[in-house]
């Protein structure tokens, strides 16, 4: 018979007197796996959102075009497009509550009825709740971009290639979302509040604060 002198373990076989002489590998400590595995989680979350696309340069037409607008004019022509945008919201909603009303205040009630169990007053005032949501959704689409559009008409194609050229320009300088906490959220992820060239300039530093802060973890 042999035996392992390193174990004192009885072995009878000369691969099973390998298999206890090989050197055991010590686990890999708790901290070094739960850090990969965020980082794993964290890959597989944000791969979508940072993925690259390709972007689809401009023609010569659209280059035409942006270059009869100016940055502060279109940032200026945007905060306008906003407000319309709220106003319709607002107004959509304003229609679609009247509407609302005016069909529940043909219908005769009976207060001793219920429709699906529940009474009627509940169901029609929930009804009413939802054609304002409704209404304040599809405002900017049906009301505002329309007669945005309508009311400048001759700046429409500049400000779209501008529009397109200050997406991409946001997506580029963004922050990563996945460092946000509490304590540091992320700046107008968007940049749906810029609206002239010092909301821009405070937008990037308070990209640049972010970043600071994910970098300390804060």
């Amino acid at each position: 018979m042999l035996f392992t002198r390193q174990i004192g373990i009885q072995a009878t076989n000369p691969a099973m007197k390998n298999a206890f002489l090989r050197p055991i590998s010590r686990p890999q400590s708790f901290k070094t796996t739960a850090s990969r595995t965020l980082e794993s989680i964290r890959s597989i979350r944000f791969n979508s959102t940072k993925a690259a696309k390709p972007v689809k340069p401009l023609t010569q037409e659209e280059i035409d075009l942006a270059s009869k607008m100016s940055w502060s004019e279109f940032l200026a022509l945007r905060k306008k497009q906003r407000g319309v945008s709220l106003g319709s919201s607002i107004l959509g909603s304003f229609l679609a509550t009247g509407i609302a009303w005016g069909y529940v205040s043909q219908i005769e009630i009976d207060p001793t009825a219920t429709i699906y169990g529940y009474d009627a007053f509940t169901i029609y005032i929930a009804g009413m709740m939802l054609s304002t949501g409704i209404g304040f959704v599809l405002g900017p689409a049906l009301l505002g971009d329309p007669l945005f559009y309508l009311f400048n008409r001759s700046q429409v194609k500049p400000f779209r290639v501008k529009q397109k050229l200050f997406l991409q320009h946001i997506s580029k300088m963004r922050v990563d979302a996945s460092r946000q906490s509490m304590n540091n959220p992320v700046p107008d992820y968007y940049g749906e509040k810029i609206g002239s060239l010092n909301d821009y300039r405070q937008w990037l530093r308070d990209c640049n604060e972010y970043r600071r802060k994910a970098s300390d973890f804060l």
